[in-house]
């Protein structure tokens, strides 16, 4: 650190967080200003999953306000602005505490951001691909031959965009580890130490994102525990980077 860093008082590391704050907004709203041009595309994404149903009683969707739609095409762009930024949003957490770090911890910045972008893009993918599918199949198979599957559009997209930026944030674990493991918080021994532990939270919060049924929780569990395993292999990979930067 040089001596600017080192005199930077209480105010101004707020006046930092501050702007960081807003340009993550700014470009969350742009974002989701961009998203809004092709929201008409983006909606017919999220509806392509009840194509799929393998069940004799198809969901049907129906808006049951007058604002409906127009609540739901701004909740999207909003959402998919979100996504877009992901990379910014990174880049400015990366910034805020960049210097605390040493000079050849800052290089990990662009690593960083593509890694955390990959790994939310592969979260959502294996929502809309497996998850998703899944889950509409199990609730639409709940009612029988008796009772029809009509269901509120708003609460359609509600209960998808969950599904999808769930997903993308514990595909975040590895990014997590990434950043702990750079301001050494985070090391290979202690993860291991405490693999158990993880699982067993794994399944925990692996229950609540998905169905109330046991196949669907493992679906979930899964790819989070390959996922804690590469989390324990970034960390290493960190810290091993670290130690031979420092002794050379």
């Amino acid at each position: 650190m040089n001596s600017d860093q080192k005199s930077m008082s209480f105010i101004d590391h707020l006046e930092e967080l501050r702007w960081r704050i807003i340009k993550t907004i700014s470009s969350v709203i742009l974002g989701g200003v961009i998203t809004f041009f092709f929201i008409d595309l983006i909606l017919t994404l999220l509806l392509r999953p009840l194509e799929n149903i393998n069940t004799n009683n198809p969901i049907n969707l129906q808006v049951l306000s007058v604002q409906g739609m127009f609540i739901i095409k701004w909740t999207i762009a909003f959402i998919g602005g979100l996504v877009i930024s992901v990379p910014v949003i990174t880049y400015q957490i990366w910034k805020f505490i960049a210097p605390g770090l040493y000079a050849n911890e800052k290089g990990f910045v662009l690593p960083l951001v593509v890694f955390s972008f990959f790994s939310f893009c592969s979260g959502i993918f294996f929502s809309y691909e497996i998850l998703i599918p899944y889950c509409l199949n199990f609730f639409a198979g709940l009612s029988g031959e008796n009772i029809l599957n009509n269901f509120s559009i708003n609460h359609y997209f509600s209960f998808i965009t969950w599904l999808l930026l769930g997903c993308g944030i514990v595909f975040q674990l590895p990014v997590i580890s990434f950043l702990l493991s750079t301001i050494g918080v985070l090391t290979p021994a202690f993860m291991r130490h405490y693999r158990r532990h993880s699982i067993v939270a794994i399944f925990i919060v692996s229950s609540f994102i998905t169905p109330p049924d046991p196949v669907s929780m493992v679906l979930m569990a899964f790819p989070l525990i390959i996922l804690f395993e590469l989390s324990i292999g970034v960390s290493w990979m960190v810290n091993k980077t670290k130690g031979f930067k420092k002794n050379t």
